[in-house]
């Protein structure tokens, strides 16, 4: 079972993927008239809130929106992934996923405009946002088979279990492998389950079932408080948790500032020659920064459109310049900070670890004793922040699919799955995660360029007035 889904996993984002996301991105980047570089000025300026209006229809702020989103995106996806695309596609790996950030930076910013564009309501009657109403709201109700599609990919592919397997390897990695106190009571607990259950567990499979439970119960206490609770704790982790990382990734920089230059020369001359990665195929390359860029800013997938569609906001281009700049932060600053260390301090190339194992050791190397307890407390943070989240995406589609009286039951399926991710394979899980993130994105895009010309409209019509109002 778990090849079959590598295999779909691999043969979607091979050409379709890459095409819908890379090529509709870039035809909305050019259709916007290169909107992400004219306005980001702007964009930056509306974050401060002072346009914010708490009367409008909604259940969060854009500020707490986009921190909501940063926090899903911002995580593990620039430790483990930025990892993984280098170990895969090498060095160049890294430029086309800043390509897929500028492209994705666009696409963002149509889809969360729409967003608040064609909001619907739930079975309750609460104003909600998402592709699934967008598609129903503003395409009509004959292409509502690609909103259940959606929602259905997201019920599946919006649970944690990749946040959730690589909080528990870098754990056990820093806490437990290196630490021989613990080692020596995991063996003795594990020793005496076995004599009382009458069973022959390892201690690494009871290590990964404890840490599973004990993440179970941290996010449940979370979750189960609603949008409004994941949004007011993930406005103050992320912030703090971004400045901590970095500024521990800075100090690391300035060790080996004189041999920067050299990175960013190998990160682009290597993404058109390839030679570092899949016997020098720039075509494959090509699909590794694109595939861990989705993975990490989500841009195109529709996450992003389903908490800023919660925004307390009535004006769509607002919410949508606001959105764009996730992108940014999360794969222009935040990705290129972790693949400088991975690339500086060589241990891409003197190691065989993947994941966020082969960041661990980047910081191990630039930082030797406490390196990784920072990164350490960056993972957990971040992977914490992301599984808050998600949670809420996952229920939304759910309601979407089965009425809000039933939503809640999401909840719970989505904290067992907490524990499964933490012991199963990470290919697998990162081949899961990637297929039904393609499936989302198939009906997201399609409504995104379907309903682009009322997004250019009213972008125009925004700016006019905002001029005429000397707001701009």
């Amino acid at each position: 079972m778990g090849q079959y889904i590598v295999d779909f996993s691999n043969w979607i984002w091979d050409t379709p993927m890459l095409i819908l996301l890379m090529g509709g991105g870039l035809l909305l980047f050019i259709y916007s008239g290169f909107l992400p570089f004219r306005h980001l000025g702007h964009a930056i300026k509306l974050v401060s809130g002072k346009f914010d209006d708490q009367n409008m229809p909604g259940q969060i702020s854009s500020t707490q929106a986009l921190s909501a989103a940063i926090a899903a995106t911002v995580g593990l996806g620039n430790i483990s992934g930025v990892a993984i695309a280098i170990n895969m596609g090498g060095p160049g790996a890294i430029f086309w996923m800043w390509m897929s950030a500028f492209v994705g930076m666009a696409t963002k910013y149509f889809s969360c405009t729409l967003s608040i564009m064609f909001r619907g309501k739930d079975s309750t009657g609460e104003v909600q946002g998402g592709p699934m109403y967008v598609i129903e709201e503003g395409m009509g109700k004959k292409w509502k088979p690609l909103s259940v599609l959606f929602s259905v990919a997201g019920v599946l592919g919006l649970l944690s279990i990749f946040q959730a397997n690589q909080l528990t390897a870098v754990f056990r990695s820093v806490m437990i492998n290196d630490s021989p106190k613990v080692l020596g009571f995991l063996t003795s607990f594990t020793e005496g389950l076995n004599g009382l259950l009458g069973v022959g567990l390892e201690s690494e499979e009871v290590t990964k079932w404890i840490l599973g439970i004990s993440m179970m119960i941290i996010v449940g206490a979370v979750i189960l408080g609603g949008i409004q609770r994941i949004a007011m704790v993930a406005s103050r982790l992320v912030p703090f948790m971004v400045a901590l990382y970095f500024i521990t990734v800075i100090i690391i920089l300035v060790q080996y500032i004189g041999n920067v230059p050299d990175m960013f020369y190998l990160i682009i001359s290597d993404a058109f020659t390839g030679e570092a990665a899949m016997g020098g195929v720039v075509g494959a390359v090509i699909i590794i920064g694109a595939r861990r860029a989705a993975f990490s800013n989500e841009a195109g997938i529709g996450t992003a459109p389903m908490v800023h569609g919660a925004s307390k906001n009535n004006e769509p281009v607002r919410e949508g310049l606001i959105a764009m700049l996730g992108p940014f932060i999360d794969t222009i600053v935040v990705c290129t900070l972790t693949a400088l260390v991975i690339l500086l301090t060589g241990v891409w190339e003197a190691t065989e670890k993947d994941g966020v194992r082969l960041t661990l050791s980047a910081f191990d190397m630039a930082l030797p004793g406490y390196g990784r307890y920072l990164l350490m407390m960056a993972v957990l943070v971040f992977a914490l922040s992301t599984m808050f989240t998600y949670s809420y995406y996952g229920h939304k589609c759910f309601n979407y699919l089965f009425g809000a009286k039933k939503a809640n039951y999401y909840n719970y399926f989505y904290l067992i799955t907490i524990v499964a991710g933490a012991v199963v394979s990470l290919e697998v899980v990162v081949s899961f995660i990637d297929g039904m993130y393609a499936i989302m994105a198939i009906p997201t895009m399609i409504s995104t360029i379907y309903l682009a010309p009322k997004v250019k409209a009213a972008t125009k019509e925004y700016f006019q007035r905002m001029r005429a109002q000397k707001k701009y």
